[in-house]
């Protein structure tokens, strides 16, 4: 059994400690929001932010979530769809087909969060999920976006 601090709540697990993360977060608890993608941390699909740090869950293992860490998946960055990040996105039309944008929306909450003002340079560093859509001039223009403090 593990205790862990789940969007702001503590909840308890019963899973090997070898259970990738991701789906400790999809099936034990049901937030869905955090998608499998390719299983080897290369998509970014599953990425959430454990401590602030974006992380691709499918790659850490729940013996390896420290004790107290705060886990945070798209669910919980905003119920209400009112995180700075996620307000651009809506402005700007990101997702296509959608399935990478909660992904992308984690990695770039972790960067405005980490930059208030990213460069081109810190977007590209930061921003290394993979979009089949090819949304990345959006995403790009939604982090700016978000940076400036003018979404809706």
């Amino acid at each position: 059994m593990a205790r862990l601090n789940v969007n702001g709540k503590a909840v308890d697990v019963d899973a090997e400690g070898d259970t990738p993360l991701l789906w400790v977060l999809r099936e034990q608890l049901g937030l869905t929001g955090t998608k499998y993608g390719c299983g080897i941390a290369e998509c970014g699909a599953c990425t959430v932010l454990i401590d602030g740090v974006a992380e691709r869950s499918c790659k850490v293992r729940l013996s390896n979530v420290e004790a107290g860490a705060k886990i945070v998946t798209i669910e919980g960055l905003s119920p209400t769809a009112t995180h700075i990040v996620q307000k651009a996105w809506a402005e700007l039309d990101v997702p296509q087909c959608g399935y990478c944008q909660s992904g992308m929306i984690m990695a770039a909450a972790a960067l405005i969060a980490a930059k208030p003002k990213p460069s081109d340079a810190d977007i590209d560093e930061a921003m290394t999920n993979l979009c089949r859509c090819g949304t990345y001039n959006r995403v790009r223009a939604a982090i700016k976006l978000a940076a400036s403090g003018r979404p809706a």
